[in-house]
């Protein structure tokens, strides 16, 4: 094995990230609006008398609490028209809670406004999500489940490496799923509003989840819904959720092999092209244009990360303006995107359609690069 880079430090990648769902229109009729409840009769009191025992509950949560046993009336017929059987429905609509810790997480992951002349740099973020924990256990995990990992590429052509690296990426290789119940955290964030479309879609994928014989012992996951190894959305997994093993079951919860093989589903959904590195560390010459390799494409998602990107060009037209491959050799007549993620003194990366498919796994250039360079030191030998 070749020795690791200086700048690995030791630890574990905490969880930020959650791979993007499909979203369906909303239902015509109109959800009640959040706290919109009746004032208590005038005279009323707001809290417990005296040496009653009881905690008083602040008006505000009261009345959240309230607003959302009547969005749960909401929740029955829209469920309904989208096929969910009745029998799931009574069991579980009305004694969902609210998860107002959810609410309160979902809330605090709004970002900070960053001068798009001014991005931050990538180095430090990769110290922290690209470790010798992470890259040491995956290694393991790659050699362990090589066979898996053999039939699974030879059937989606990802990058077994990749693969890999995703896993460790967003659960710890199975360490940290989450143990929020996914009904409450899917209704209560659809209730808070802020994207209640993408939340009611998915609380009824994860109603259909239970119609298809997934208990709902297993529907844990991240405050944000996300969950098994893959840490999927529950359209996600009703779609792309894959047998890995060959024994029937396509189980993401616990089974190692099933969960690698959806990850590799989804990739190859996303566009990943067999055959083809992510893309390679490279030396920028001092006299490139930017100007001129500044691309044009205007995406129709996240555009802020995909404007870190140049045109894409041969990767022979590369050489010929200054740019020296320093990692990984990529054919000449290979297409290839510019990025300097650290600046123009930094190390830049001559970046493939594949790590746009990782992209669509998570639509963060941090996320996409720290990915790529985990699996790269899973594979290396």
């Amino acid at each position: 094995m070749r020795s690791i880079p200086a700048w690995l430090s030791t630890g574990i990648a905490s969880l930020a990230f959650t791979p993007s769902a499909a979203q369906i229109a909303p239902s015509n009729a109109p959800p009640p609006q959040v706290g919109a409840v009746s004032p208590p009769p005038a005279g009323a009191s707001a809290a417990p008398a005296p040496h009653s025992g009881l905690r008083a509950i602040p008006v505000k949560q009261d009345r959240a609490v309230a607003g959302f046993e009547a969005y749960k009336t909401y929740l029955i017929p829209s469920a309904r028209g989208a096929g969910v059987r009745e029998a799931t429905i009574q069991a579980y609509i009305p004694m969902l809670r609210l998860n107002e810790r959810a609410m309160q997480l979902d809330r605090a992951q709004k970002p900070t406004p960053t001068p798009s002349n001014t991005p931050p740099p990538l180095s430090p973020y990769l110290r922290q999500h690209v470790t010798l924990s992470l890259i040491t256990r995956g290694q393991a995990r790659y050699y362990q489940h090589w066979p898996s990992l053999v039939r699974i590429h030879a059937r989606y052509g990802v990058d077994s490496a990749v693969m890999m690296a995703i896993y460790g990426k967003e659960t710890s290789y199975g360490a940290a799923t989450g143990s929020f119940d996914l009904l409450e955290v899917l209704a209560s964030l659809a209730y808070e509003g802020r994207r209640r479309a993408m939340f009611e879609t998915e609380f009824i994928s994860a109603l259909k989840l239970i119609d298809a014989g997934v208990p709902r012992s297993r529907l844990k996951g991240s405050y944000a819904g996300a969950t098994g190894y893959p840490q999927f959305m529950p359209s996600v997994v009703l779609n792309r959720r894959a047998d890995g093993d060959g024994d029937g079951q396509a189980d993401i919860w616990s089974n190692e092999a099933d969960a690698l093989a959806s990850i590799a589903n989804y990739l190859r959904d996303a566009g990943w092209k067999p055959g083809v590195p992510w893309g390679t560390a490279a030396r920028v010459s001092p006299l490139l244009d930017r100007a001129a390799i500044r691309s044009t494409e205007e995406a129709a998602r996240c555009p802020a990360v995909y404007r870190r990107h140049s045109r894409e060009l041969p990767v022979a037209k590369w050489r010929e303006l200054g740019v020296t491959i320093t990692g990984q050799a990529l054919s000449d007549h290979q297409m290839a995107r510019l990025i300097e993620p650290d600046g123009p003194n930094g190390t830049a990366y001559l970046i493939t359609d594949n790590y746009r498919a990782i992209l669509a796994y998570n639509c963060s250039n941090f996320y996409a690069m720290s990915v790529a360079l985990l699996a790269d030191a899973i594979a290396r030998r």
